[in-house]
């Protein structure tokens, strides 16, 4: 890891981005509604994305996986359509863990030199490259057209008459037939049938998963017998381990800098700790984010399953979430990097990915500009990476109805579709803004100046952290609940930031503790110049531990002073 430049992750669906159609219809399909390319990441465009201020793009769907889309001609076996959601298809369901997506080809049969040539133009922009590593999950008709010389397919040597065994590739439920609960025939002429039946991705471990189940997937066994008290057979090595080290191995091959695991709490911890070493030993900086969701386990996959950097989802994300819409007070972001214990800067943060609800979508904040206060504080408020999501910097609604994925708030993953604010903003490939409202050019002007000022200001990008809620708590003028503020320094520059997640714009005056002047050493003064380097204005405040420092806000705003000592 390194502590030079502040990751700017941009989350891409390319079976998304591309896509010109307009007139998408609700469940069609590539078709009637089109998709992307990978060939759209053209230099211009990734010029433009990395105007943003990334450093990283996270292609995310890059992977073959279940589809209803027929690629017979192409030697690519059909998925049954009762168990791919939508008609895309979820990337999280992998049909083939060594082949790239059809779907994201211009020509089929030449899909992985594609992909590496997307790796090497990427490489060129200056700009890094993670795919997805789904370890715990596999599509329910797993079958690789692409499986190397050499290496044996998930399951092939599988004994089906044991529900479990270390030697396994997957669980089963012997003398069982597959009965899901929901419509085992979609749009086919036969049902689909699985006998004996195998487990569910979810940790289903019966023939009956139901809808709300990841009912497409079937679950990967680790060795651990999760039937039996969760016994683990870890020696000898469990096949699985063996098949997902060349799975990593063949990717990291590929030229790409990072794997974004998925699911990786539902992974034992123990593959983890055998798979990521040897992965580095030959590609040491190769990059591993886990998604996780168990507080109790990050410094367990931290430090023990050697990963890079974990999602912080149930702490930052969920706190800023509840502070924009109303529902939270501001001092919830101190408890909040304070639970972590030490390990702020191993964790990546984010305001939208796949599996949440676009900021301006009703589900959420209804309006995209409520989001400007939580992206300043997830952005700067550390060195660890931030992490956005494609459309986010335009204000995307997440509102369309497209198919599989209902009008839920999010961007679909599952259908065919079109996002609306990155064809305006593509304009065909231009990327001219004559397609995009006023609105929209002033969102992203924020969002391009705060992630580019993450590297520009060696303060937010290497620099020191101090919050000063605790000295503000019943403040005389300073609303607690709805401001939050914290320091930053590095060597003779100290950054002042004030967010206000009011819809009212305020005058507040805020207690900067003797504490804070002794541990960053700041000379005390008076009277300081500084500039809000989000806008370039002047303006001059005191900074002294006796006397308030007294600054303007307006609604859904904030401030980055920058002084220099």
């Amino acid at each position: 890891m390194s502590d030079e430049k502040k990751m700017i992750i941009y989350q891409v669906l390319p079976r998304l981005f591309g896509n010109n159609n307009n007139h998408c219809v609700y469940n069609g399909d590539i078709t009637v509604n089109g998709c992307g390319k990978m060939a759209d990441f053209t230099a211009k465009t990734l010029e433009e994305i990395k105007k943003l201020g990334t450093t990283h793009i996270w292609y995310t769907g890059i992977i073959e996986h279940a589809t209803q889309t027929d690629y017979r001609r192409y030697n690519i076996s059909p998925d049954h359509p009762a168990i791919v959601k939508g008609k895309a298809g979820s990337p999280y369901a992998i049909k083939d863990y060594y082949d790239v997506d059809p779907d994201l080809a211009t020509d089929v049969p030449g899909r992985m030199k594609e992909f590496e040539n997307l790796v090497s133009r990427t490489h060129r922009a200056g700009l890094k490259v993670i795919i997805d590593f789904v370890p715990n999950h596999v599509a329910r008709q797993y079958h690789s057209d692409m499986q190397p010389d050499g290496t044996v397919e998930l399951g092939a040597n599988d004994d089906p008459n044991y529900a479990f065994s270390p030697y396994n590739n997957f669980y089963y439920i012997p003398q069982s037939e597959l009965h899901g609960q929901f419509d085992m025939k979609g749009s086919a002429a036969e049902p689909y049938r699985e006998s004996p039946a195998k487990a569910t991705g979810n940790n289903r471990f019966d023939a009956y998963p139901n809808i709300n189940d990841w009912y497409e997937t079937i679950k990967l066994n680790y060795g651990v017998d999760y039937q039996n008290g969760g016994t683990c057979c870890f020696s000898p090595i469990p096949d699985t381990w063996m098949k997902m080290l060349d799975i990593l191995l063949f990717w990291a091959s590929k030229r790409i800098d990072g794997f974004r695991c998925d699911m990786a709490e539902m992974v034992p911890v123990e593959f983890w700790e055998w798979v990521i070493p040897q992965v580095k030993e030959k590609y040491p900086d190769l990059l591993f984010i886990a998604e996780v969701y168990n507080p109790a386990e990050y410094q367990n996959y931290l430090f023990r399953g050697k990963f890079d950097y974990l999602y912080d989802k149930v702490g930052l994300y969920d706190t800023l979430r509840n502070v924009a819409c109303g529902y939270d007070s501001a001092t919830a972001i101190t408890r909040s990097w304070q639970r972590l214990g030490g390990i702020e800067k191993r964790m990546l943060n984010f305001l939208e990915n796949h599996d949440e609800q676009r900021i301006a979508s009703d589900f959420f904040a209804s309006n995209p500009r409520k989001g400007i206060p939580a992206l300043i504080v997830s952005a700067c408020m550390n060195t660890n990476p931030m992490m956005i999501y494609f459309g986010q910097e335009f204000g995307e609604l997440g509102m369309d109805t497209e198919g599989f994925s209902g009008r839920d708030g999010r961007t679909t993953i599952f259908d065919y579709w079109s996002v609306d604010t990155i064809r305006r903003w593509r304009n065909g490939g231009k990327f001219d803004g004559k397609m995009l409202t006023e609105e929209q050019k002033q969102l992203y002007a924020v969002y391009r100046k705060v992630l580019t000022l993450c590297n520009e200001e060696q303060a937010i990008a290497q620099g020191a952290f101090f919050d000063l809620m605790y000295a503000n708590e019943n403040g005389w003028r300073f609303n607690e609940h709805k401001q939050y503020t914290f320091l930053r320094k590095h060597e003779k520059e100290l950054l002042f930031i004030i967010v206000n997640f009011d819809n009212q714009p305020v005058d507040i005056a805020i207690n900067v503790p003797s504490h804070a002047f002794d541990f960053l050493q700041i000379p005390q003064m008076d009277v300081y110049e500084a500039t809000d380097i989000l806008t370039g204005k002047k303006e001059n405040i005191c900074l002294l531990p006796y006397k308030a420092t007294e600054v303007s806000l307006s609604a859904h705003s904030g401030k980055i002073l920058k002084i220099t000592l």
